[in-house]
């Protein structure tokens, strides 16, 4: 993954060597402005045919009853092998562009620009695409990934607050998974310094906060390395996302973003991992220090612990009936497929109700 300001020579030299006969950018009507313009320009060069498709913003865009008329446009468009697909926004275009570059013609070269910074740290990273069908989201999918991943730093002075805890939550569980210490040390650090600023972590200067994504874009970078298919250690990563799964089911994917149910679903986590694992408790303080430092939601939303644990039973996560959570033994000491004792939860969801709100 390479960062640069605007579509710089850091974007020009992954070019230089390649030919495409064709460039479909997949990307949203939302982003024509900020994105699709300055990209299409930086393009030009390349000398190739470039066609565009603009999808709704939202979940829905990546239906697979949209796939289809997406797939007769492309090959209309005269896709062939030597074709390149790009991604150009957040998670969903991600997903759904890098689903369709997976099985266009059995798969053709695939690129990804974020334009998120939870698309950054996380779901452009990593190869996991995929598309939503009515039984759920997601369940469509393939691990296939980027040939090129650009981070626009550019795009981070646009989005709002929302959008940046999103990406914080992100940054945040990395910190915690990664034994690497100076990495939990370093962004602990952004965070108190970002404190003092007015206008929070995303009032810092761009340099800093460049380096700090890149850190957490390493770290799962290189669980993905070691378990690219899910098969162990990549599992770490869900850390947080039983409770907020749960979360967004119960809202039905409205009225609260991924991140501000993940980072609920953290201190839900960290608590679990104190109680049931032996997570010490003066790391599991840094932890909620560092949170309440990237201005991350830590309450309950005023969810009942027994409404949580009955959308958990339907959690992907869970084997034979049993609801399984990942916890932290030490920080960067992940541990999955955690059996959760109902009590142990509701004892967890009551204190972080009364920390917390």
């Amino acid at each position: 993954m390479r960062f640069g300001e605007g579509f710089d020579q850091n974007f020009a030299d992954f070019f230089s060597h390649r030919r495409f006969s064709k460039v479909f950018i997949i990307t949203e009507e939302a982003l024509r402005d900020l994105v699709y313009e300055p990209l299409h320009a930086a393009l030009k060069p390349l000398h190739a045919h470039i066609h565009t498709v603009f999808r709704p913003s939202g979940e829905s865009s990546k239906h697979i009853s949209h796939l289809e008329a997406l797939f007769d446009d492309l090959i209309r468009a005269g896709a062939d092998r030597s074709s390149l697909v790009i991604a150009a926004g957040g998670g969903v275009v991600g997903d759904l562009a890098g689903f369709v570059a997976s099985t266009l013609l059995r798969g053709v070269a695939f690129v990804q620009v974020p334009s998120t910074l939870l698309a950054m740290v996380d779901s452009s990273v990593g190869g996991k695409v995929a598309v939503n069908v009515n039984t759920g989201k997601n369940m469509i999918g393939a691990f296939y990934q980027p040939e090129f991943v650009y981070g626009n730093l550019h795009y981070l002075s646009t989005l709002p607050a929302r959008e940046w805890i999103c990406g914080l939550a992100e940054m945040a569980k990395h910190a915690f998974l990664t034994d690497r210490t100076e990495i939990f040390d370093r962004l602990l650090e952004t965070a108190r310094q970002a404190m003092t600023h007015e206008g929070g972590f995303r009032s810092l200067p761009l340099s800093i906060l460049k380096d700090r994504i890149k850190e957490s874009v390493s770290v799962k970078a290189a669980v993905v390395a070691a378990d690219e298919t899910e098969m162990g250690l990549r599992a770490s990563l869900n850390l947080g996302h039983t409770t907020a799964h749960a979360i967004e089911s119960l809202l039905q994917y409205k009225g609260m973003t991924h991140g501000e149910a993940v980072s609920r679903g953290l201190v839900t986590a960290l608590l679990l991992s104190r109680d049931l694992e032996g997570l010490p408790a003066d790391e599991c303080e840094a932890m909620f220090e560092l949170m309440q430092g990237l201005e991350l939601p830590l309450d309950t939303a005023g969810f009942k612990a027994t409404d949580l644990l009955e959308h958990m039973k339907f959690d992907k996560k869970n084997e034979s009936g049993t609801i399984r959570f990942v916890l932290l033994k030490r920080r960067g000491e992940p541990v999955w497929g955690v059996p959760l004792p109902a009590e142990a939860f509701h004892r967890a969801w009551a204190e972080q109700r009364s920390r917390f709100g």
